[in-house]
């Protein structure tokens, strides 16, 4: 079966019925983000939101850069490799991330892995998935242009490598060493270290402030190879730039909360809908908007709803999984 390429914007197709400004998309967009994030903070905790608030807006603050630099960098992934149903987590990200904790448990131990920094142990997972990323990426794109069909197949084939490893340490680990290692893999915003709040900012904040001032450059990117050069863009230099930035915002979300594998996914083929254009300086901020909706609301109603009887990241997982099958069929039948 053959992956569909992108096409220039869910706006672009001739005959697309008009809509509201994508100004005014944004500004609702914002508006709700907003709301949520208040709800989110404040329900149940009027009467004691000077002692509830400050921990309530460290776990806000953890969802808004994890879910900006998810729903960005699957934005960019998508861009230079013009497909819409590939995210970064498919070339095999979130299962180094698996392979790193539980390598780290089955050479070290938990007591002495519990042991390490936070700071320190977060440069370290990150360092390890800047080396993949830079090794991949340099081979996919170094030299003359792959196929995505190579694409995939080497992000699987490293995924199921990883996975393997990971399930076979797993299976010789001590019990309790193990259920150290299964509480790693799942994603959780309500441990994170408020050390690692600041740095993660910096990192997410300047990335993304390097994608904003690349916006444009990035609209040519979605035209192909032939015609960005022919537009005066450097395409190999343009999309290492971006698959660096794209690897780095992945490493960090990952390392601050763990893997979320479709949750790009989702949010990126949200804002394609709900955004009304092609651009970059649309797509990208509906995107991170819709991310933050989507993480804090859903927080929120598991929290102040349920009770937290599931796991956010669960939900999420089966939700974007049920839209990438949606895709791949839409793909089939065209």
């Amino acid at each position: 079966m053959r992956a569909e390429p992108a096409p220039a914007g869910p706006g672009a197709a001739a005959g697309a019925p008009a809509g509201p400004r994508p100004g005014l998309r944004l500004a609702v967009l914002g508006a709700a983000a907003v709301a949520v994030g208040a709800f989110f903070v404040a329900f149940g905790a009027l009467d004691a939101l000077a002692l509830i608030g400050p921990m309530r807006a460290r776990r806000l603050a953890t969802m808004v850069l994890v879910g900006v630099a998810v729903a960005v960098s699957t934005v960019l992934f998508q861009t230079v490799t013009e497909n819409r149903i590939l995210t970064p987590a498919i070339m095999g990200f979130d299962a180094l991330y698996a392979l790193i904790q539980t390598g780290a448990v089955f050479a070290l131990g938990s007591t002495a892995v519990i042991a390490v920094a936070p700071v320190a142990r977060f440069g370290l997972e990150v360092a390890a998935m800047l080396v993949f990323s830079a090794l991949l990426f340099r081979w996919l794109f170094g030299g003359a242009r792959r196929s995505l069909y190579l694409l995939v197949l080497v992000g699987i084939v490293c995924g199921t490598f990883f996975r393997s490893l990971s399930a076979f340490w797993q299976r010789v680990l001590d019990p309790n060493e193990f259920l150290v290692v299964q509480d790693r893999l799942f994603a959780s915003f309500t441990a994170v270290d408020p050390a690692l709040l600041a740095v993660c900012a910096v990192v997410v904040a300047g990335a993304c402030g390097w994608v904003w001032t690349a916006r444009r450059e990035l609209d040519v990117l979605l035209l192909g190879r032939d015609n960005a050069a022919a537009l005066g863009v450097d395409h190999h230099r343009r999309t290492m730039a971006v698959l660096v930035a794209c690897a780095l915002l992945v490493s960090v979300s990952t390392a601050l909360v763990g893997p979320i594998t479709f949750f790009g996914l989702l949010v990126a083929n949200l804002a394609y809908q709900v955004a009304g254009s092609h651009r970059h300086a649309v797509v990208l901020p509906a995107a991170a908007l819709l991310a933050v909706i989507t993480l804090v609301g859903g927080q929120a109603v598991l929290e102040h709803v349920f009770g937290l009887d599931t796991v956010l990241s669960v939900i999420i997982e089966f939700l974007g999984g049920i839209v990438f099958i949606a895709l791949l069929v839409r793909g089939a039948k065209r």
